[in-house]
């Protein structure tokens, strides 16, 4: 009765329950219970606990080589959260899962459906596929990217009909008095840095980057949540700015081509990275469609800075906050979506990344406040 007392306490996944089930088990309070115990109480009790998290009990019991079950790792597993040291103990118990593959399942609602598609999209590994499924619950929405995407099409149609015009609005004299535009002849006023990502040349870098945002930002923040993908877009857009503050400095920016960028570098080189483990269909089809586009997009952007189709009155938007964001995916991005469910702050290589991003912004900030007097930069004036 004590041990299905126990089974009782542990199907709750609270963590006061877990306080209570090692104290049954560890009358002594060593922090550890014997794996015999563990997996008697947890293989022979007739309640109904969640699957992916009974795979992950077993795993973790399996695969540990003192014969023990630390109260840590187990009130991780209770939270749903997963540090690097439970993450390689799953990996290397992962022969004892035995459970049919996620896709083998049938009877799903619409939703859970397009979760599992999500799964299969943006996780290489079948265990975190499952975890993911079983834990996904509705609250919080991924909402970051959708709000993002609508407030951009509702800045982008206001101009339009202001301007009466839809495609190079640049070329207005009205569009670049904007706010929300960064010129470097306003760089003092900061918002500026972040609010160009609200604005758009055209119809054409809207839609792009509206669908890439869409398709690949919403599958990204629902497995990875608000917080990590909203700083991977914010960071791929202020990177934008930056450089080209630093490489472009006549040219204004517009579009959010910097937020976009980083969360498709990021998203692809996962992708390429855990190539035998990805299960979404056609990747190789779609992976050069993708890059096709990319570079595409890149093209005309650098055809408009140089060889603009219409006279205008200045430099036309640059095109390096497309490369920065790439390299801000390919280097920040691509840790956080390997680091599904694991600690960030626990990772030595994710400090090394947020200390190089932080000595690049305090670089930038210098060169922005010295290096245009000091080389004598001829800016275009301030509209």
């Amino acid at each position: 009765s004590e041990l299905m007392h126990s089974a009782l306490v542990l199907s709750q996944w609270s963590e006061s329950a877990v306080v209570v089930f090692f104290f049954q088990l560890d009358p002594e309070n060593t922090g550890f219970i014997a794996v015999e115990n563990f997996t008697s109480l947890v293989e022979h009790h007739e309640l109904q606990l969640d699957p992916s998290k009974l795979d992950m009990l077993l795993a973790l019991v399996q695969s540990n080589e003192e014969g023990q079950v630390c109260y840590q790792e187990l009130i991780e597993l209770m939270s749903s959260k997963r540090s690097s040291s439970f993450r390689r103990a799953i990996a290397n118990g992962r022969r004892t899962l035995q459970r049919e593959i996620l896709l083998d399942e049938t009877g799903l609602g619409l939703y859970k459906r397009f979760v599992r598609y999500v799964a299969y999209e943006i996780l290489p590994c079948e265990t975190d596929r499952r975890w993911y499924f079983h834990q996904n619950r509705l609250c919080p929405p991924p909402v970051f990217i959708a709000i993002v995407t609508i407030v951009q099409i509702i800045v982008f149609m206001c101009y339009g009909i202001m301007l009466n015009k839809w495609v190079l609005q640049t070329y207005q004299p009205d569009f670049m008095k904007s706010p929300l535009v960064y010129h470097p002849g306003h760089r003092a006023q900061v918002w500026r840095f972040f609010s160009y990502m609200f604005m758009h040349v055209g119809l054409e870098q809207l839609g792009f980057n509206a669908l890439l945002q869409l398709m690949i930002g919403v599958p990204l923040e629902m497995v990875h949540g608000i917080l990590r993908i909203s700083l991977l877009y914010m960071a791929g857009v202020l990177a934008g700015s930056l450089t080209v503050s630093i490489t472009d400095m006549r040219a204004p920016v517009v579009g959010g081509s910097g937020g976009v960028y980083a969360l498709c570098s990021a998203h692809l080189a996962n992708v390429v990275m855990n190539w035998a483990g990805m299960r979404c269909p056609y990747k190789l089809l779609r992976m050069i469609l993708a890059l096709v586009c990319m570079s595409s997009e890149v093209g005309r952007a650098v055809w408009l800075r140089f060889s603009p189709p219409l006279p205008s009155s200045g430099p036309q938007p640059s095109f390096m906050a497309h490369l920065s964001g790439a390299v801000v995916g390919i280097s920040m991005g691509l840790l956080i979506l390997r680091s599904y469910e694991e600690s960030l702050q626990k990772q030595c290589s994710w400090w090394v990344i947020v200390f190089s991003f932080i000595t690049f912004l305090l670089f930038a900030i210098f060169w922005n406040i010295f290096a245009y007097e000091l080389l004598g930069v001829q800016i275009p004036p301030a509209p």
